[in-house]
């Protein structure tokens, strides 16, 4: 009898060890389930998974590189474009002209086409309501955290791109620099893990319609209040350093040459 209990616990004993080892091997197989259809769903849409094989570059890439492409594409690109066309600026001014005042508007209406095309993805944002491909998608190497906004569009895509279609149009050399950097700009921010590709390529849309399509208007408005400042004698130097007539020379404190017929009233 001793015996026969002594055996039921044994089996007893074998029976709960082996029921905790089948639910550990349900676990597993449950989480192996959940990934491989976690995987199936990425390779049955393009969108996702495009999104795992860039982001995937962040994973095998070094530290020290993602802090490099984490603060590029949060900061640093835009902080480049802005640098790129204060430098356009520079150039249109010193080079003076009658096309000036118009260069300098269509340089203006950079930041204004990036400023409207962000102010409009607003209400898109709220209409579609897409989450963060993190929330969605596991396995994702995410740069930045604290975004909990809705994912498309891309609003850096769209004010990059906008920017740099608006430089374009002011300026062809520039310009395509700019939309190189906006298309960088949103190759980063799927590396980062924080927009889906269709999310990048939305924004690169409607950073161009807003800079093309509104443009017409815009310099419609602009140049006539640029070519105002441009005679002005006070501010007339942000938009040429060389303008002709009476007025001379702009920048304050310049010395200014006297003329020949200044000359001639001096000598008589």
């Amino acid at each position: 009898m001793a015996a026969f209990a002594e055996s039921g616990a044994y089996s007893g004993g074998y029976s709960g060890h082996g029921a905790h080892l089948a639910g550990s091997v349900s676990l597993s197989e449950s989480a192996s389930l959940s990934e491989s259809a976690s995987l199936a769903d990425s390779g049955s849409n393009p969108d996702v998974s495009l999104l795992y094989d860039i982001n995937g570059l962040a994973k095998a890439a070094p530290t020290w590189f993602d802090r490099v492409m984490e603060f590029v594409g949060e900061y640093g690109l835009l902080l480049v474009m802005v640098l790129l066309v204060l430098w356009c600026w520079w150039g249109v001014r010193r080079k003076g002209g009658e096309d000036a005042a118009a260069s300098v508007a269509a340089l203006v209406w950079v930041p204004l086409a990036a400023g409207i095309a962000v102010l409009i993805n607003v209400p898109i944002r709220e209409f579609v309501q897409r989450p963060r491909p993190f929330l969605d998608h596991e396995g994702l190497e995410v740069l930045v955290s604290g975004k909990t906004d809705y994912s498309f569009v891309s609003d850096h895509a769209t004010l990059t791109m906008a920017m740099g279609v608006a430089l374009f149009v002011a300026n062809r050399k520039f310009g395509l620099v700019g939309i190189v950097l906006g298309l960088l700009g949103g190759f980063c921010r799927i590396y980062m893990g924080v927009h889906y590709p269709t999310d990048v390529v939305g924004g690169f849309a409607l950073g161009t319609a807003v800079a093309l399509l509104l443009s017409p208007v815009a310099m419609a408005l602009l140049t006539p209040l640029v070519k105002a400042v441009e005679r002005s004698p006070r501010a007339g130097w942000l938009v040429s350093a060389k303008r002709t007539g009476s007025q001379g020379a702009v920048v304050p404190g310049a010395r200014v040459e006297p003329s020949a017929e200044d000359e001639r009233d001096l000598a008589a």
